[in-house]
């Protein structure tokens, strides 16, 4: 299985220029590259491959006066980037025919100097390393200094340098986990739970714990009104309106951090401390078109429940998502009967048939975990969900103690 490791990187003034520049040239190759497509397309040609495109656009074009500040940069970077529009491509194609899973991608657009993110990717073949000293060594670039969170697990086979909206410099290791040990990190565990999530309450336990939800972005909405009505009040494209843009940028990052964080922290802790973990399927799109948008994107309920699952694929525990049309409010959880849809503003009833009193929230994450012991019991093995690519964020908290070297 494949995990992203993600560490802060505080590059000197010098390397800030020198990842500027790499940023640049690998943005230019890749527009030159899905223009390449687009003229192919019109003109009703085979589309050109990676290998073409690289050859045309890298090393032909370094021979050239208008392209000879291609090798400032380290020569890897720029082979990348005909390879990520030929994968754009390819997801896009595979989103029309139906074969690629969730909602639908549209064509590789060109990009901009000016967009939030930036990034280039360096692999085996850069030759880019790790220095005792626990620095980034990486082509062309130099030695930057990296915040270990964590030590790496195994040698990383990439690492992808990316630049934030805010100005922050993170490094993306991929690493290939090893089942095996990943196994022997978690406890025995052979408690089932069901976890039904909300908005008055971040999670209900079907043990009766509430998790309050922290409500990240509501706490933060002061200072961030006070910052965007600072930039609605610079001039387009000013010095000053690019600081106060970045402001803008580091108050939203900061609600972004938290909210991962609190996700990584709950997650871990449910997996750890149980065999099995159930969860309703939400309808979180359509949720976030009615009144409570705002509410719902600040609890971030696809995030976490995607953290469960991936985290579950990996500790060897049973994760299971239980239908968005399972009436788990409506059922009593004591006799099975069932008492018919009730109203938001209901958060107790009583059953018609046995008289038990019921917490809305609690009853439904205790109709929810059956699901779980059922997983678990399927023909006597557990129930695994599909495999996963690399998580982005996997790595939690990004302080470090003083002496954190990576492996």
């Amino acid at each position: 299985m494949q995990l992203r490791y993600g560490f802060r990187l505080y590059p000197a003034p010098c390397q800030r220029a020198a990842l500027a520049r790499a940023f640049g040239c690998a943005r230019v190759v890749f527009n030159e590259a899905v223009r390449a497509r687009e003229d192919a397309r019109a003109a009703g040609r085979p589309f050109p491959s990676a290998a073409e495109l690289s050859r045309t656009l890298i090393t032909q074009a370094k021979r050239t006066a208008e392209r000879a500040w291609l090798g400032e940069v380290s020569a890897v970077v720029l082979q990348q980037a005909p390879r990520d529009a030929e994968a754009a491509y390819r997801n896009f194609f595979a989103s029309l025919k139906g074969e690629r899973k969730g909602p639908k991608l549209g064509a590789p657009k060109f990009k901009s100097r000016k967009d939030s993110r930036q990034s280039i990717r360096f692999t085996a073949n850069a030759r880019w390393s790790i220095t005792p000293a626990g620095r980034l060594n990486l082509p062309k670039i130099g030695e930057v200094r990296v915040k270990w969170s964590r030590a790496l697990p195994c040698v990383p086979s990439s690492v992808t340098v990316i630049k934030d909206a805010a100005g922050r410099y993170f490094a993306s290791f991929v690493i290939d986990t090893d089942p095996e040990a990943d196994a022997r990190r978690m406890p025995d565990a052979e408690a089932g739970i069901g976890i039904d999530l909300g908005l008055t309450h971040f999670a209900v336990l079907s043990d009766g714990m509430k998790i309050g939800s922290p409500r990240f972005l509501r706490r933060a909405e002061k200072k961030l009104k006070r910052t965007q009505r600072e930039l609605s009040r610079k001039q387009k494209g000013s010095k000053n309106g690019e600081k106060a843009r970045r402001k803008v940028a580091r108050a939203h990052a900061r609600v972004a951090d938290a909210r991962r964080e609190f996700h990584h922290q709950l997650s871990t802790k449910l997996i750890r401390e149980n065999r099995a973990v159930a969860v309703e399927d939400l309808a979180v799109g359509g949720l976030a078109r009615t009144r409570l948008a705002k509410s719902v994107h600040d609890a971030g309920w696809s995030t976490f429940v995607h953290m469960l699952e991936y985290k579950a694929q990996r500790y060897g525990r049973t994760f299971v998502k239980v239908g968005r049309f399972e009436p788990t409010s409506q059922v009593c959880s004591v006799c099975g009967h069932r008492d018919g849809p009730k109203p938001l503003s209901v958060r107790e009833w009583t059953c018609a048939a046995c008289g038990t009193v019921h917490d809305r929230d609690h009853n439904a994450a205790k109709n929810v975990k059956p699901a779980a012991g059922l997983a678990v019991t399927a023909c006597g093995a557990p129930v695994r969900p599909e495999p996963v690519l690399a998580q982005r964020e996997e790595a939690g908290s990004r302080g470090s103690p003083p002496d954190a070297r990576a492996a």
